[in-house]
């Protein structure tokens, strides 16, 4: 009969069993099936069956080879028993911390956290995210921006990838990032006074987000700007200083939605056909530059926001008559007529008097001796 040492099991699996909520009987069980592979390892010419049982007592830490419920334990097997049982143990532990691990990161998907970066491994980089490594994929990362070692960034979880051994997958480009950004630096946001209906990205250069507001005396976009811009500095901050962010008012109404959405530009006239989920823009030609963007942006972010394909067309807008312009040039220089000699005129007439009468006074002078 081999006997394992209390010491080196007992004591460390009650303990390990407390510190790390590890389940002991888990662990037996485990224990047990690495026994018997041990006992199989050694006696390579016996088949197991299921009348091969490892049996393991824990409290006294004995433990038997059993065969037809036969102690069949080969001398000098405990050494082997003891060695194998703290393997187990162990590898148990690490297995367990990390499903802790994961189930915690799990009731974290769809949340931003603070990283820094770890190492790259090819395309991918690895991240410290606090209790445990997560990996940026090429896709996920923003274009343009640089990584070093030591980065700090927050990232957002996206999933837990079971395929590839629970790699927790982070991104850098995805919209949700930019929602939890905001609901760190917008209290509105984080308290519920302020949602966001919908965001769309194009990373490392341009994002439009829709918020909308209930409560009576909040304006949504005011508050996701803050005071000075110093909100939404902080967001564009976290995302290296590389994307101008829209703050668009959300609107129930597609006319009205689809106007704000493509602010700063003003003046249009929108046509929506639902059937089609279609928005025609007429607008004036001054305006189509900001209305469009760059390379199209504007606009195709618009559409990605409103969820309509928007059509964009220019057009000329009525002016002034010439006759209304000078009378409207007239009117403003007789106002500013009026006020001019109340303020300024005055101590001009008195200068002008007192050199008339300085003038008058000298020119008999300039008489007598022109006479002589």
């Amino acid at each position: 009969m081999a006997v394992v040492q209390r010491s080196e099991f007992t004591l460390a699996l009650n303990q390990i069993a407390s510190e790390r909520g590890v389940d002991p009987e888990v662990v037996l069980d485990t224990i047990k099936g690495a026994i018997l592979a041990a006992f199989k390892k050694d006696n390579p010419e016996v088949e197991l069956d299921e009348s091969y049982t490892a049996d393991l007592n824990s409290v006294t830490g004995e433990t038997r080879i059993l065969k037809d419920k036969k102690d069949i334990t080969p001398p000098g097997f405990g050494r082997i028993a003891a060695q194998t049982a703290k393997q187990v143990l162990l590898q148990k532990i690490r297995e367990r911390e990390k499903d802790a691990i994961i189930e915690e990161y799990t009731k974290r998907v769809n949340t931003v956290v603070n990283g820094h970066v770890l190492r790259f491994a090819g395309p991918n980089i690895i991240v410290d995210i606090g209790k445990s490594e997560a990996i940026i994929p090429p896709q996920q990362k923003i274009p343009n921006e640089q990584y070093f070692l030591n980065k700090k960034m927050p990232v957002y979880i996206v999933e837990i990838n079971e395929e590839k051994g629970r790699e927790i997958i982070v991104s850098r480009s995805h919209p949700g990032l930019i929602e939890g950004l905001l609901k760190r630096e917008v209290p509105e946001v984080s308290a519920g006074n302020v949602t966001v209906k919908k965001i769309v990205r194009e990373p490392g250069n341009r994002a439009k987000i829709a918020v909308y507001s209930e409560s009576p005396g909040i304006d949504p976009v005011g508050s996701c700007v803050g005071q000075k811009g110093v909100r939404i500095q902080a967001v564009i901050d976290s995302l290296d200083g590389l994307e101008k962010i829209d703050i668009i008012q959300w609107n129930a109404d597609p006319v009205k939605f689809i106007t704000n959405s493509l602010s700063p530009a003003k003046n249009l006239n929108v046509k929506i056909n639902e059937e089609e989920k279609l928005a025609r823009v007429e607008a004036p030609q001054e305006e189509l530059p900001l209305i469009i963007g760059r390379d199209g942006q504007n606009v195709r972010l618009a559409s990605k926001l409103t969820g309509y394909n928007i059509e964009v067309e220019g057009v000329e807008m009525p002016h002034e008559s010439e006759e209304d312009l000078s009378a409207d040039v007239s009117g403003l220089d007789q106002a500013t007529q009026v006020e001019q000699p109340v303020v300024e005129e005055k101590p001009k007439k008195k200068a002008a008097a007192k050199k008339t009468a300085s003038k008058k006074a000298k020119t008999p002078k300039k008489t007598e001796k022109a006479k002589e």
